[in-house]
Formats: C-alpha cells, structure tokens, sequence
C-alpha cells in the first residue's frame, strides 16, 4: 500500500506517518469570499460553515491520529479579518486530534495565534513522508522522504467533449520526485528517490492550474522540473495518463 492514499471523492488524503496516520488537506484558504468580494466583485455567501462540516465528516470517516493542512489555511496573506480568523479558530476547535500547519505563503503570522503545531515554510518530515506547501523550495529532510506531499498549485485540467463543451476539474499529480532541479539549487547530489503527489485545493473557489493548456505556467518554483512522468487523476481515482497529453 501507498504511504499517501487519496480519498475517493475527495480532495484529501491519509498518509502512513508510522506510528501515526494523518489526513491531509492543501489550501484550505478560510474567508475566501471576502477576498473574492473586495477584490473581484463577486458577491458570495460565507461557506465557513459548509467548509467546516466538510472537514469534520473527513475526520470522522478517516479517523486519523493528526491532521495536517498543507499550506494556507488562511486565504488574507496579510493579518486575518475577524471572520477569518473566527473560521479558523472554530475549525481547529472541532477537530479532536492534533493539528500541524505546514505553512504556505497566506499564512502570514498565523503562528503569532494559532492553536496549532506551525511548520517553517520549506516544510518538515513526519515518518517516512515529507511535507511541504510549495511556494518556496523543501528542506533536504522533507526531499528525503518515501514520498513528498506538495500543495500551492491547486492543479486542474480541462476536459472537452466531443460536442465541444469543456469543464474544469481538479486533479491529483503523482509522479517520481526528479532530483536534478533540487540538486542544480543545492549544488551537491542529493538522497532524492521518492514520489511527488501535488495536491487538489480543498477549497473549490481558489481556481489553479490547467496542467493540460498550453501556457499555464506552474506556481511551485521546481515545477514541472520536479515530478518525473506526473500523472493526472481525478477526485474520484479515474486516472487520465500523462497530464501533459490529455
């Protein structure tokens, strides 16, 4: 079995940590609809609730020894509005098992007042498995892992029909951690011989990358560098090849 199995159905995934089992998520990004609103203009109501009841049915369904949120938990960047951080608190309150923040670029101070284990930003080991959220390079213990747990990109592809129609899904990267960018930036050999799983935003208003469209450049800075022969899949375990030929 895997060390880091996808729930099918869902933007999720437990992780064999050894003496621990944890369900993960990635970009969360609590209080989204005011950013979109101030920002944007579009005018939606707060999903903090929906969210939150989303996140404690996966707890109860994994039932998980951690949870670990792979990056911005937070949506603001900058200090959270009261909502914001009224989300997050109640959030971590219902979940009854410890909580780790990898930290991703939204995170701003959130460990000024979070109550919850923070991470530095290139990330941290647990067991054999690393973690990371993506906006800045892992540390050499996180590459070290079996496998290497990535967030940031909210990876998407578009699918067409043969009508013409086309829709947005989000989709799960899994591919063989290719160490030569790793390597080319520490300027050394490095003990890189895992897997890389980039993965879905849990949140479904944050957008991503099409991974399939010409043009859509990767967020994370070893991306697509980083993953070799990265294969697409989507929420419900369909695999869909290789996702630069879909």
């Amino acid at each position: 079995m895997a060390l880091v199995e996808p729930i099918p159905g869902e933007p999720a995934a437990t992780a064999d940590l050894g003496d621990e089992r944890a369900l993960v998520v990635a970009d969360y990004h609590a209080g989204i609809e005011d950013a979109l609103r101030y920002e944007q203009g579009i005018n939606l109501d707060s999903r903090a609730e929906a969210r939150r009841e989303r996140m404690r049915a996966l707890v109860d369904r994994a039932d998980p020894d951690r949870v670990v949120f792979l990056g911005d938990l937070m949506h603001s960047i900058a200090g959270p509005g009261g909502a914001e951080r009224g989300e997050i608190e109640v959030l971590l309150e219902a979940i009854d098992v410890p909580t780790t923040l990898v930290k991703g670029n939204h995170d701003g101070d959130i460990e000024s007042w979070v109550e919850c284990d923070v991470t530095p930003g290139d990330g941290i080991r647990l067991g054999d498995v690393g973690f990371v959220h993506g906006h800045t390079w892992p540390s050499r213990g996180v590459l070290s892992g079996d496998a290497v747990c990535v967030g940031h990109e909210h990876p998407c592809v578009r699918l067409e029909d043969t009508v013409g129609g086309s829709r947005v899904e989000r989709v799960w990267l899994r591919g063989g951690l290719n160490p030569d960018p790793f390597e080319e930036r520490a300027g050394e050999e490095l003990d890189i011989d895992g897997e890389l799983i980039v993965f879905p935003a849990f949140n479904d208003l944050t957008g991503g990358t099409w991974v399939n469209v010409d043009g859509q450049g990767f967020l994370a800075p070893f991306l697509p560098e980083g993953i070799s022969d990265g294969e697409a899949y989507l929420l419900d375990g369909a695999r869909l090849g290789r996702y630069d030929t879909i």
